[in-house]
């Protein structure tokens, strides 16, 4: 199923959690002078405006990003994640909002000489748009950064191990097809078989469906330890069963760092994110 673009959710509640959890995960990979990968399996467009008729169709950048915009005082990791969404904002007028990165373009802020990114996406048009913003990026940029249009599921089996056994994999896709959540579980068990010490960084939504929580809970039985779930759900769901009402992250061999920072975190995306009384989040792991 091809239907799916992300611009039509870019900077909502969900992008939030997602790339504040992500940023994260990339500062502690640099940490250490030793290369990585980042690999995106479903990398939609590099940058998204949030002027276009499709991100203005449902405006859920409002529910997300905004809110945080002129926040003044923030933990931490949401500071960090504010300042950077700034920085692709940076030429537009009075300080406005008009920009928001997608997962690549911001794992491209941290890349250092010796890392790498492989970009995976199927749908045509997003794509090219993402080839597209690559070409044009530096030589540099481009010895550094591969992007091909095909399954991002089958471009895990393609790209792993990566050559310096160093790694983050996120793992994205749109669960328009109920079938995906299967083939998240499959992804996860070929990828810690083939390469067993990256981090991986699973998203998906909170619906009404009962596939999202037989997929976690499978996941918790089938990796017995090192392993982090969080959920952040920003209201109650909607009496006819469509439409989100949050979003969780699974994250295998998570750095002992995560669950501090959103022990810290979590409270104030409920305060500033909530809609209405329901808004809570929860957090669980085995970590070693």
């Amino acid at each position: 199923m091809l239907s799916y673009r992300h611009t039509f959710h870019a900077g909502n509640h969900a992008d939030v959690l997602k790339h504040c959890v992500l940023l994260h995960l990339l500062d502690y990979l640099t940490q250490k002078d030793k290369a990585f990968w980042y690999i995106d399996s479903h990398a939609g467009a590099a940058s998204h405006d949030l002027r276009s008729d499709w991100a203005q169709k449902n405006a859920e950048f409002d529910s997300g990003i905004s809110r945080l915009w002129k926040e003044k005082t923030l933990p931490p990791a949401l500071a960090e994640y504010v300042a950077l969404i700034r920085t692709f904002n940076a030429d537009v007028a009075d300080g406005a909002l008009r920009h928001y990165p997608g997962s690549s373009r911001i794992a491209l802020t941290k890349l250092r000489a010796g890392d790498r990114m492989r970009l995976f996406e199927l749908h045509p048009s997003e794509s090219q748009t993402l080839q597209h913003f690559y070409a044009g990026q530096s030589r540099q940029i481009q010895q550094q950064v591969q992007v091909q249009a095909m399954d991002g599921f089958d471009g895990l089996r393609a790209v792993l191990p990566p050559a310096p056994r160093r790694a983050l994999v996120l793992i994205d896709p749109s669960y328009e097809d109920k079938n995906d959540y299967l083939r998240v579980r499959s992804a996860l068990a070929d990828a810690m078989q083939r390469f067993a010490t990256g981090v991986y960084l699973l998203w998906y939504p909170l619906v009404q469906r009962r596939e999202p929580r037989l997929m976690i809970d499978a996941l918790k039985k089938q990796f017995a330890q090192n392993w982090l779930h969080v959920t952040l759900t920003v209201k109650a769901p909607a009496e006819d069963g469509f439409g989100l009402h949050g979003s969780g992250l699974f994250v295998l061999n998570p750095p002992w760092t995560l669950p501090g920072m959103l022990k810290t975190t979590l409270p104030v995306l409920t305060r500033l994110l909530g809609q209405d009384a329901q808004a809570g989040w929860s957090l669980d792991s085995k970590i070693q």
